[in-house]
Protein backbone atom coordinates (compact mmCIF):
# COMPACT_ATOMS: atom_id res chain seq x y z
CA UNK A 1 0.00 0.00 0.00
CA UNK A 2 1.46 3.42 -1.07
CA UNK A 3 -0.01 6.97 0.50
CA UNK A 4 0.61 10.05 -1.09
CA UNK A 5 1.42 12.30 2.17
CA UNK A 6 -0.82 15.74 1.99
CA UNK A 7 -0.77 16.42 5.49
CA UNK A 8 1.45 15.87 8.61
CA UNK A 9 1.21 16.43 12.40
CA UNK A 10 2.72 15.71 15.46
CA UNK A 11 1.74 15.23 18.77
CA UNK A 12 4.06 14.07 21.78
CA UNK A 13 2.60 12.16 24.92
CA UNK A 14 4.27 11.99 28.44
CA UNK A 15 3.55 10.13 31.51
CA UNK A 16 2.02 7.31 29.07
CA UNK A 17 -1.96 7.20 30.13
CA UNK A 18 -2.04 9.49 33.39
CA UNK A 19 -0.06 11.99 31.77
CA UNK A 20 -0.72 14.47 29.30
CA UNK A 21 -0.53 14.74 25.23
CA UNK A 22 0.09 17.88 22.86
CA UNK A 23 0.45 18.75 19.66
CA UNK A 24 3.05 20.08 17.59
CA UNK A 25 1.21 23.97 17.12
CA UNK A 26 -0.42 23.29 20.97
CA UNK A 27 -3.47 23.25 19.43
CA UNK A 28 -4.41 20.54 20.87
CA UNK A 29 -3.38 20.00 24.66
CA UNK A 30 -5.45 17.39 26.46
CA UNK A 31 -4.81 16.16 30.45
CA UNK A 32 -4.68 12.06 30.30
CA UNK A 33 -6.43 10.27 33.08
CA UNK A 34 -6.97 6.03 33.52
CA UNK A 35 -10.45 5.51 33.29
CA UNK A 36 -12.10 3.75 36.86
CA UNK A 37 -12.51 0.63 34.53
CA UNK A 38 -8.92 0.15 33.82
CA UNK A 39 -7.93 0.67 37.60
CA UNK A 40 -7.42 4.12 37.40
CA UNK A 41 -8.40 7.14 39.42
CA UNK A 42 -11.17 8.29 36.70
CA UNK A 43 -11.59 11.84 36.69
CA UNK A 44 -11.50 15.14 34.07
CA UNK A 45 -9.63 14.04 31.43
CA UNK A 46 -9.11 12.64 27.69
CA UNK A 47 -7.39 8.84 27.07
CA UNK A 48 -6.63 7.80 24.23
CA UNK A 49 -9.92 5.74 23.28
CA UNK A 50 -11.57 9.16 23.79
CA UNK A 51 -8.89 10.91 21.37
CA UNK A 52 -9.60 8.14 19.00
CA UNK A 53 -13.64 8.12 19.21
CA UNK A 54 -13.17 12.12 18.45
CA UNK A 55 -11.23 11.55 15.63
CA UNK A 56 -12.46 8.60 14.31
CA UNK A 57 -16.37 10.76 14.13
CA UNK A 58 -15.31 13.87 13.18
CA UNK A 59 -13.11 12.33 9.81
CA UNK A 60 -16.42 9.83 9.11
CA UNK A 61 -18.40 12.65 8.90
CA UNK A 62 -15.86 14.48 6.63
CA UNK A 63 -15.57 11.23 4.61
CA UNK A 64 -19.84 11.16 4.48
CA UNK A 65 -19.45 14.93 2.94
CA UNK A 66 -17.00 14.26 0.45
CA UNK A 67 -18.72 11.15 -0.98
CA UNK A 68 -22.27 13.46 -0.71
CA UNK A 69 -21.86 14.44 -4.38
CA UNK A 70 -20.72 11.28 -5.75
CA UNK A 71 -23.55 8.82 -3.99
CA UNK A 72 -26.55 11.65 -4.65
CA UNK A 73 -27.35 12.00 -0.80
CA UNK A 74 -27.06 15.75 0.76
CA UNK A 75 -25.50 15.54 4.28
CA UNK A 76 -27.64 17.82 6.48
CA UNK A 77 -25.85 20.82 8.32
CA UNK A 78 -26.98 18.80 11.57
CA UNK A 79 -25.81 15.29 10.94
CA UNK A 80 -23.98 13.61 13.53
CA UNK A 81 -21.58 10.48 14.22
CA UNK A 82 -21.04 9.31 17.59
CA UNK A 83 -18.17 6.77 17.92
CA UNK A 84 -18.42 4.26 20.67
CA UNK A 85 -14.65 3.18 21.54
CA UNK A 86 -14.67 -0.33 23.62
CA UNK A 87 -10.94 -1.48 24.70
CA UNK A 88 -10.73 -4.68 26.77
CA UNK A 89 -8.36 -7.64 27.09
CA UNK A 90 -8.28 -10.21 23.06
CA UNK A 91 -9.13 -13.63 23.50
CA UNK A 92 -5.35 -13.72 21.32
CA UNK A 93 -3.19 -11.96 23.89
CA UNK A 94 -2.96 -8.37 24.55
CA UNK A 95 -5.39 -5.36 24.32
CA UNK A 96 -8.00 -4.48 21.90
CA UNK A 97 -10.62 -1.99 20.58
CA UNK A 98 -13.89 -1.88 19.10
CA UNK A 99 -15.58 0.60 17.08
CA UNK A 100 -19.74 1.41 16.48
CA UNK A 101 -20.70 4.11 14.91
CA UNK A 102 -24.23 5.82 15.27
CA UNK A 103 -25.06 8.10 12.22
CA UNK A 104 -27.86 10.56 12.59
CA UNK A 105 -28.72 12.20 9.33
CA UNK A 106 -32.08 14.12 10.60
CA UNK A 107 -34.74 14.37 7.36
CA UNK A 108 -32.75 11.97 4.97
CA UNK A 109 -34.44 8.73 3.94
CA UNK A 110 -32.72 5.60 6.35
CA UNK A 111 -32.07 3.22 2.67
CA UNK A 112 -30.40 7.01 1.44
CA UNK A 113 -28.83 7.75 4.58
CA UNK A 114 -27.28 3.87 4.50
CA UNK A 115 -26.03 4.11 0.93
CA UNK A 116 -23.64 7.51 2.20
CA UNK A 117 -22.58 5.94 5.47
CA UNK A 118 -21.57 2.35 3.22
CA UNK A 119 -19.91 4.96 0.92
CA UNK A 120 -18.20 7.02 3.58
CA UNK A 121 -17.00 3.76 5.26
CA UNK A 122 -15.12 2.56 2.14
CA UNK A 123 -12.80 5.54 1.87
CA UNK A 124 -12.67 7.32 5.39
CA UNK A 125 -9.31 6.95 6.50
CA UNK A 126 -10.23 5.75 10.00
CA UNK A 127 -12.15 2.69 8.78
CA UNK A 128 -9.21 1.80 6.11
CA UNK A 129 -6.68 2.11 9.12
CA UNK A 130 -9.06 -0.79 11.02
CA UNK A 131 -10.70 -2.79 8.59
CA UNK A 132 -9.55 -6.10 9.43
CA UNK A 133 -8.10 -4.98 12.56
CA UNK A 134 -11.40 -3.61 14.60
CA UNK A 135 -14.83 -4.60 14.79
CA UNK A 136 -16.46 -1.60 13.23
CA UNK A 137 -20.11 -1.53 13.54
CA UNK A 138 -22.19 0.93 11.49
CA UNK A 139 -25.34 2.32 12.19
CA UNK A 140 -28.27 4.72 11.19
CA UNK A 141 -30.07 6.35 13.96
Amino acid sequence: MSVNVIYKTHATATGGRDGSAKSDDGSADVKLVVPREMGGPGGVGANPEKLFAAGYSACFLGAMKAMSSKVGVSVPADATVTAEIGFGPRSEGGYGITANLTISMPGTDKADAERLVHAAHEVCPYSNATRGNVDVGLSVA
